[in-house]
Order: C-alpha cells, then sequence, then structure tokens
C-alpha cells in the first residue's frame, strides 16, 4: 500500500508540474526604485523585517544618501560612513514557485544585503551591477517583504576576503556618491529561464546579440542571439528557441528559431539561433538607430521565458593607424569625462532623460567618443549613448598605474563583468584597461577576456600608452601627438586647462585678470584660472596638433583624441573652486565658448564638412574699450565688420583662430564672415549689443513625455536677464530670488559664492543666464516656479508632475524605457570622410654617423624607439636613402625632448640645402617645410649646440623623467651635441 500511495503521489506531482508548465508564463522585470528609507549611521537591527524606520528619511532610487554635497564640498570631504537602506514590498499576487532576483546597477562601497531578516549576499566593488537570488527567502503575496543594506562608502575600504582596498575608490577623481546612487530592479522568471548577465554575483552571462558578415552598401548582416538557459527544475525540459527581431517603428522586420534542446536538472546551456538579415539600419555617429530583439523560450509551444534586448548594429575596423565606422574612417572626437557624470545638489543619481539631455550636447559639439575616466560608466549612461549616437570607450577601473596583486585581480574581475553586462550596447566601441600603460601579459589577459565573453562585438582593447604593444589594439598618451600605421593612437585626454563660466575676459565683470587666482601646489596656476576667451583659445591651439596629423595625411597617422572634461566636475581641482572647472558646459550643462568653438572645429568625421564660424566672447563693453577679437573659423579667411564697416581680415594661427588686433567697441553689431582661398562666402557669425536689462525669462526642460511624480524625476528651469527685445544681458550678473509654489524638492543651481550657492533659493545669473533644478515628489500636481530681481520684471512658469503607478512598491514603468533615440545626423554617409593631402615618400635604408646599428629605429613606426648620436656634434648626421628620386616639400619629425629641446639642424637633398634653422618645441610632431628638389638621399645634420627650455611648464601634469617624452638618461638635459630622432617621414606634395 506504501508503494501504491508513493507512485501514485509521484505521478499527481509529475501531473501538476506538466499541467503548470502547459500555461503560459509572462515573465517580468519591475522597477524597484521606490519606496526606499535611508539613515546614516549603523543599525545592527535594521536587518530585521520588524525594525521600526518609521522617522527614516523617505527616497526613490536611485539616491545617494550624501548627494546633496555636489559641488558643496570637495571631492576629499563628501560625506563618508555607514548607511542602511530598506524597502518593504509584496510580489504580485498569483507568484509562487518562481525564480526571484534583484538586480542593482551599482552600490558604493561595499554593501550587505538582507532579505526578510536573512543576510543573502555582499558586493564591495562599488562600482559595477550585481545580483542576487532571492528566492528562497522571499514569501508570496499577500505577505510583506523587506530588503535592506548596509552600506559603507569610506575611502579606504577594504575588501573583506582579502583586506586589499580598490585602487579605483580614489578622492581624486572618484567622487565618492554612497549608498545606492543607480537603480534596481526584481526580475521574476520562470524555473526554466535565460539568466541575467550579472556573472560575479550570479556566474551568469545572459543574452548576447551580435552581428557578423556585415555588408554596408547591401544593408544587410548575419544576426546571431545567444541566451544563457538554466533548468532549476528537478525534471529535464525540452524547449525551443526563437528569436523575433523588432526596428524602431516596433515592426517585425526578422523571425529565426534554433534546434529544439533538452536540457537537464540544474545544468545551464548556451543557445544560438542566427538569420541573414536585409535592409537594417546601422547604428552610428549622431544616429542611434536600436533594434528590439526578444529572446524566446517556448515548452510544447507555450511560451515560458521571454527577454526583450535592445541594441544596435554596426561594422567596425582598426587598421592603418584609423578608426573605421560602417566602412566610413571617423577621427575621435570627444571628451574624457568622469564616470560619475555629476550634477550640483543631486551627484549622479539623475533621471534617464537627464543622461541624454548631457550626452546629447556632446554630439550637439560634434563629439562623437566619451571616454568614461577610471570606472565602467553606469548602465543609465551606456544606454544613453546608445540613444544618442555617442562611441564610448569603457574602462573597468584603475587609478594612474597598473596593478597587482589582489587588486589587478580586483580590475581583471571588473572588466569581466562589465565585458558581459554591456556587450549589447552598440556606442561601446573600446574597452580600457587601464589609464597607464600595463603590462604585456595584463594586456593579453584582459584580451583574453574579452575574446572569451564578446568575441563578435567589433570593439578594440588597450589601454593609455600601450604605443609599442603587440597585444594592445589602441593606444594613444596623454597630452601629447602620436601617429602610426598600424593599430590606432588617440590621445587619451588633452587640453586639461581650467576656466569658469563666470569670467569672460578682463573688460568684463567681474574683470577677471586672465590667469589670476591661487597657487597650485605652489605654482603658478594661470593655466588653471582662465578666462573664457583664453580657455577656448587653448581647446584650438590643443586640436590643431591632432588635426593636423588626421587620416589623408600619410601613412602614418593620429586618430584623434578627447579633450579633458566635457562638464565641470566634483573632482580633483586646480583652480580658484573647489570642483574641477575644465569642462566646455558647467555643471549645470550651460556652455562655456569652448562648447561652441568644438562645434566649429569638429565639424566632419575627418576633414570638415560643414563650415563654420564663431565670434568668442559677446559685445557688451563701453566706449574705452580696444581690445583683441577673436574668430573661430573653419574658412581659410576671415573678414571682420563693425556695424558694418570692414576691419580687414584676421591673422590666422593654428588653422582656426583668426586675430584681430585692437578692435575699437561701438554699440551695435560685430560681425565675422569667412571665405575659402577664392573668396567665395563660406559660413558667418554675428553678436549684438544687448540693451538694458529689463526683465527676467524662465525656459523648462522636462522628460519629453512630461515630468512625473516618483520622487525621482527633475526639472531644469533656465532663468535669463534679458533687454526689452529678449534679447539676453551677457554681462549681467544679478542676483535672483526664487520661490516655489507646489510639491517639489528644491535642488537650485551653482554659481561662485558662498558654498557654490548648492541649494540657494537665492542664485545669481552668471554672464546673463543660469539653471536651476527641482526633483519632484511623490505628489502629481502643479508646480509654479517664479523668479524676481531688483529692478527686473518678474516672470514665473508651470510644469505639471504627472502621476505614476506603483503599487505594493513595484512598477513596470522602467528608467528610460520611454526616450527616443536621436537620429539626427542620418546614416552613416556613403563618401569619403577626407581626401589625400599628400603623399608619404618612402625610405629604402639609412646610414649614421654614430649608432648606426640603430637608424632604423627612426623610422620604424615605434614611437617608443629613438636613434641617437654619441653626443657629439660632429656625428650628429643621418643619410636616409629613398624608394624613388623625390621632391619633397615636406619633413614631419619627432624629436626626443619635443617639448624641451631645440635642434639646430639642417636638411639637404642630395647635397643641397633645402632647410636650414633652430626647430620648435611642440606636443609631439613638426612640420618643416622644405624647398622641393628631386632628389634620393635626404641627409639631416646637427649644424650647433642644443638648447634646452621647455616651452609647456605650465602642463605640470606629466613628470619631466617619465619616458612620456623618451627622457631616457640623466644626462640628456645636459647633453649638448645630440641629435635624436624618434620618427621621421616625408612628404611630397599631392597632385590635384
Amino acid at each position: 500500500m506504501d508503494k501504491y500511495l508513493k507512485a501514485l503521489c509521484f505521478w499527481f506531482l509529475l501531473l501538476t508540474a506538466s499541467l503548470s508548465f502547459s500555461q503560459e508564463f509572462v515573465r517580468n522585470k519591475y522597477n524597484f526604485n521606490a519606496d526606499w528609507k535611508l539613515k546614516s549611521g549603523d543599525f545592527v537591527e535594521a536587518k530585521n523585517i520588524n525594525f521600526n524606520d518609521k522617522n527614516w528619511e523617505s527616497v526613490t532610487l536611485p539616491h545617494a544618501y550624501n548627494q546633496n554635497e555636489a559641488f558643496k564640498k570637495s571631492i576629499e570631504d563628501l560625506t563618508t560612513g555607514i548607511v542602511w537602506y530598506r524597502k518593504k514590498f509584496r510580489l504580485p499576487q498569483g507568484i509562487s514557485n518562481k525564480k526571484i532576483f534583484l538586480e542593482f546597477e551599482g552600490i558604493r562601497q561595499g554593501g550587505v544585503v538582507y532579505v526578510n531578516g536573512t543576510k543573502v549576499g555582499m558586493h564591495e566593488n562599488g562600482v559595477m551591477a550585481f545580483g542576487l537570488d532571492i528566492s528562497e527567502f522571499i514569501k508570496p503575496f499577500p505577505f510583506q517583504n523587506m530588503v535592506a543594506l548596509r552600506i559603507d562608502n569610506d575611502w579606504k575600504y577594504k575588501e573583506q576576503k582579502t583586506g586589499s582596498t580598490f585602487q579605483w575608490n580614489n578622492n581624486n577623481f572618484n567622487a565618492n556618491y554612497g549608498g545606492i546612487p543607480k537603480n534596481v530592479f526584481l526580475h521574476v522568471t520562470d524555473k526554466l529561464y535565460q539568466t541575467l548577465p550579472l556573472y560575479s554575483s550570479l556566474e551568469t552571462t545572459g543574452t548576447y546579440i551580435h552581428a557578423t558578415e556585415i555588408n554596408i552598401p547591401t544593408k544587410s548582416a548575419v544576426i546571431t542571439a545567444e541566451s544563457q538557459v538554466k533548468n532549476e527544475y528537478s525534471v529535464p525540459k525540452t524547449f525551443s528557441y526563437q528569436v523575433e527581431l523588432f526596428d524602431m517603428e516596433s515592426k517585425k522586420v526578422a523571425e529565426f528559431s534554433g534546434e529544439k534542446i533538452t536540457i537537464a536538472p540544474g545544468e545551464t546551456k548556451i543557445i544560438k539561433a542566427s538569420q541573414h538579415v536585409q535592409a537594417l539600419h546601422f547604428w552610428s555617429w549622431g544616429y542611434g538607430y536600436l533594434y528590439s530583439v526578444k529572446t524566446i523560450l517556448k515548452v510544447d509551444g507555450k511560451v515560458i521565458d521571454e527577454v526583450q534586448t535592445k541594441t544596435g548594429f554596426r561594422k567596425t575596423e582598426f587598421k592603418n593607424g584609423e578608426i573605421v565606422l560602417n566602412d566610413r574612417v571617423i577621427q575621435m572626437k570627444g571628451y574624457a569625462q568622469r564616470t560619475s557624470n555629476e550634477w550640483p545638489a543631486i551627484g549622479m543619481s539623475v533621471p534617464a532623460w537627464l543622461s541624454d539631455f548631457s550626452n546629447q550636447l556632446v554630439v550637439e559639439g560634434n563629439g562623437n567618443l566619451v571616454r568614461w575616466m577610471h570606472v565602467t560608466p553606469w548602465k543609465q549612461d551606456v544606454e544613453s549613448c546608445d540613444r544618442v549616437g555617442l562611441m564610448q570607450a569603457m574602462p573597468a577601473g584603475d587609478a594612474e598605474k597598473d596593478a597587482k596583486g589582489e587588486q589587478w585581480n580586483h580590475r581583471v574581475n571588473l572588466m569581466r563583468d562589465a565585458i558581459i553586462y554591456n556587450r549589447n550596447n552598440p556606442s561601446i566601441i573600446f574597452y580600457e584597461c587601464g589609464n597607464e600603460v600595463i603590462s604585456e601579459p595584463h594586456m593579453q589577459e584582459m584580451k583574453s577576456l574579452r575574446n572569451t565573453y564578446d568575441p563578435y562585438g567589433g570593439r578594440a582593447i588597450g589601454s593609455r600608452e600601450m604605443l609599442d604593444s603587440q597585444e594592445a589594439e589602441y593606444g594613444g598618451e596623454m597630452l601629447y601627438i602620436n601617429k602610426s600605421a598600424k593599430k590606432p593612437l588617440w590621445a587619451t585626454e588633452y587640453s586639461r586647462d581650467e576656466g569658469l563660466r563666470k569670467y569672460w575676459d578682463e573688460y568684463s565683470f567681474p574683470y577677471h585678470k586672465e590667469g589670476e587666482g591661487p597657487l597650485y601646489r605652489g605654482q603658478n596656476a594661470a593655466d588653471y584660472n582662465h578666462n573664457q576667451d583664453r580657455h577656448a583659445i587653448e581647446n584650438v591651439v590643443r586640436w590643431d596638433d591632432y588635426y593636423k596629423e588626421r587620416p589623408g595625411t600619410g601613412k602614418r597617422v593620429n586618430s584623434g583624441g578627447v579633450n579633458i572634461i566635457f562638464s565641470d566636475s566634483n573632482t580633483h581641482h586646480r583652480g580658484e573652486s573647489n570642483y574641477r572647472t575644465s569642462g566646455e558646459v558647467d555643471a549645470m550643462r550651460i556652455p562655456k565658448d569652448g562648447f561652441w568653438v568644438h562645434q566649429v572645429i569638429w565639424d566632419g568625421w575627418v576633414d570638415i564638412e560643414k563650415y563654420r564660424t564663431h565670434i568668442l566672447g559677446h559685445w557688451n563693453y563701453t566706449d574705452k574699450v580696444i581690445k583683441n577679437e577673436y574668430v573661430v573659423s573653419t574658412g581659410d579667411q576671415v573678414e571682420l565688420f563693425v556695424n558694418g564697416k570692414s576691419k580687414g581680415f584676421g591673422t590666422r594661427s593654428n588653422s582656426f583662430l583668426f586675430t584681430f588686433d585692437n578692435i575699437q567697441w561701438e554699440s551695435g553689431t560685430i560681425k565675422a564672415i569667412s571665405y575659402d582661398a577664392k573668396g567665395a562666402i563660406l559660413s558667418e557669425a554675428t553678436k549684438n549689443t544687448s540693451g538694458a536689462p529689463f526683465a527676467i525669462r524662465l525656459s523648462k526642460h522636462t522628460n519629453p513625455s512630461g515630468m512625473v511624480a516618483d520622487g525621482a524625476d527633475v526639472a531644469l528651469v533656465d532663468v535669463e536677464v534679458v533687454d526689452k527685445d529678449g534679447i539676453r544681458c551677457p554681462t549681467n550678473n544679478a542676483m535672483i530670488e526664487f520661490a516655489v509654489n507646489g510639491d517639489a524638492t528644491w535642488l537650485g543651481g551653482i554659481a561662485q559664492g558662498p558654498d557654490n550657492y548648492i541649494l540657494s533659493k537665492n542664485l545669481p545669473v552668471e554672464n546673463g543666464v543660469n539653471r536651476i533644478m527641482l526633483q519632484s515628489t511623490l505628489k502629481s500636481g502643479i508646480i509654479r516656479v517664479t523668479a524676481k530681481s531688483e529692478g527686473l520684471q518678474s516672470s514665473e512658469i508651470v510644469l505639471n508632475a504627472k502621476a505614476v503607478p506603483t503599487e505594493n512598491g513595484l512598477s513596470k514603468q522602467l528608467p528610460g524605457a520611454d526616450l527616443l533615440s536621436n537620429l539626427q545626423r542620418g546614416p552613416t554617409p556613403e563618401t569619403a570622410s577626407y581626401t589625400i593631402k599628400r603623399k608619404p615618400v618612402f625610405i629604402s635604408h639609412a646610414t649614421a654617423l654614430s649608432n648606426n646599428e640603430n637608424v632604423y629605429k627612426s623610422y620604424d613606426d615605434n614611437e617608443l624607439t629613438e636613434w641617437s648620436n654619441d653626443g657629439k656634434i660632429s656625428t650628429g648626421q643621418i643619410i636616409y636613402t629613398l624608394t624613388k628620386p623625390s621632391a619633397i616639400n615636406e619633413c614631419v619629425i619627432k624629436f626626443t625632448g619635443w617639448r624641451t629641446k631645440s635642434y639646430p639642424i639642417r636638411i639637404l637633398a642630395d647635397g643641397k640645402e633645402v632647410y636650414k634653422g633652430d626647430t620648435m618645441q611642440s606636443l609631439g610632431y613638426i612640420t618643416l617645410p622644405l624647398k622641393p628638389v628631386l632628389a634620393q638621399q635626404i641627409t639631416i645634420e646637427l649644424t650647433g649646440i642644443n638648447s634646452e627650455k621647455d616651452a609647456f611648464d605650465k602642463i605640470i601634469e606629466v613628470e619631466a623623467n617619465k619616458e612620456l617624452d623618451l627622457f631616457k638618461d640623466k644626462s640628456a638635459v645636459d647633453a649638448k651635441g645630440q641629435l635624436r630622432i624618434v620618427e621621421i617621414e616625408f612628404y611630397e606634395k599631392q597632385d590635384e
């Protein structure tokens, strides 16, 4: 009888399992951001479900517990310590015997997670997303569940298992917004399911969508979907795998399936399906075209699991020193941006639409790449770059040098997790393994990670520097200009100066003298206390070096670079403020002149494609002012007019800068017209004198679908002082008094003054404009913002915060899900991005009077090798034999000690002198014009004693004895008869 009952029970359970499997189950991902409470301090009993948190602060995530200190405090002074977060919630009705996962996009720094009083896991790296399987600890509806986190954001936090600190938990560059500054999600799946891409915590890899056999002209590719599937039933399961591809109009454009798979209990398998797809739209710069890919598991024809992945397809190549996107060469133009990407009084915890607002500004300023600095970016920024069409370089985590021991293991594990988590995001083009050179074994280890987890993503992996690495697929120094005929080299950060938006020039209130400000480490810090015009000019000067060596200028080329930084940042600073002011927009994303300068000089994939002109500064002075006027333009010549009268043509320098000396100010209009070499008009710009300040004008920026009352959304309100005609008054700095009527949290803005006016409702405009921010509460309704100032007509603006549905702490409205892609630039153009400017003339061989065995190092396409003589003037000579007789007209050279040494040389073509002079210092290469003489032997010889003076002594980021400038011996500075060449190239004029 016992055997009979046991058998009956077995068949009953099997039948029950079969019946439950015959019903379709809808997998759900819930927004888990609502209804959290937090409190600073350590509360041992706070993990327990019945703990009294009635008096704790109520917040909606993302929310760092110290975020309102952003820009009020210097980075090293941000509050640290222990904070607890708690949340109570109920599962939806009908959810039982399912898998329940929590996904945290990141916490800072280390935290322990409890569910219903039981410890379920911890996370410590402070950067990456992680997940927890809480299925065994959760109770079904109507029971109330509780999640609690104890988080420690100490700068010196140590990993519990190893006692090691994390290299990137650094108070120079990684702003410490502690607690839960990113989104949290709850996943409910069947026991047969596609895993989450959260490796270090769940040891799972999720779904991987990729394209191969990409054909840009025919708009086709083979699309492959791979899903890691896990069976947590106690019996084997047989299922089919179906893939559906939807375009941006939600039209199904492809559907394909894999073979049926049987998976054993507890087994995990990777399953795949592929199909050749036509009529594809390829993701591109400023064209964030994305597809939705549904990967579906079916048992007996019933849907058991469905995952939707948003991704895009594009083709990349990294060859010939160039970066190729969709068969078109593109030079990197963009920013090395702090990963925190923070805003005043809210830190990094902004809604998704505001990430788009900031990142799209980069694209509108003609930037095409953001290199996030030191640590992996927040998923919200990654997805934002997908939408706006902005390429990304994604680091793992580092400081300023290679790591070893446990800290290297941290970096490897973080890179592995970041690759798996972000490999479906098309905007990621580079994986960065270090902020400085790493060893070849370490580079190979990182490369193996890429090859294992993202072999088809079309992403180059490398590190800063790595100029002669055989493993790295790209490289490039900080500040300096590199060239290559093989892997692309691009500057990972340049133009490191700083300047406040408040200061126009010395002739405008508050009459800030250029460069005036506090010392930095006891040294002159003029480059960190710029006025706007000087800061903008420096951007032109620094970019010109990369522009001159762009693709199309020879066999060895430079692939561009990223300016540090895009927006002012609550990180390491050198100027008068307690935050970094290197941004081309301020902390509230109001443009400085540098933004408009970049929009002019970066307009094109490589060569200039749309001509633009920008007049620096404003046109509101007094009759006594006579000053230099500066115009940035992509024309060949620029003419300036004041009230219709020509002031002549500007002196051109650094390709794009036109200077007009001693222009007398007159009220009215200043106009600049740019022309090509033949005198045809290319572009123009004007600025007008505004009238007396008359009124305040308010305007708003919100989520495109409207502000929502979720306790996390924000609205921006611009405030301007204008004249009677509505023209902004660019020298006005009036104090504005704000008032708010309605349910909103005041976040305010930023300006120079006490505590940087953070959270203050009295805020001055700077240069006639400022911007404030308000955060919604959980109450919907009308919010009125009024602004007034003595002597000005006041203004009011109305916001409407709409209710957002949540139930028992859960919402199906996911952050950013309703945001549309930016398609403004259109698909990748089919035309070439550059024309050939000059033809390289190749060297057959060379001979030298000294160190002849190393003479090939002077032209070996390796910037970490050099040829040098023995220090005697008489031996400072190399004879280069060309492959054929040529009339070369340019010699491009990188000398050792390029920023400090000047070499007196002459150049001979078959014995005839074609150049003589002292070479100029540079941040890399110099171009010497030669008299074109048909010859096959070119002789470079030293004619005198070297001179030594650092032409860039204000650039204090780089130590003089670092090999970035190839100081290979201590006696180099004192050597007077040295000729030292890193690379030399010869060119002849391109036939037109």
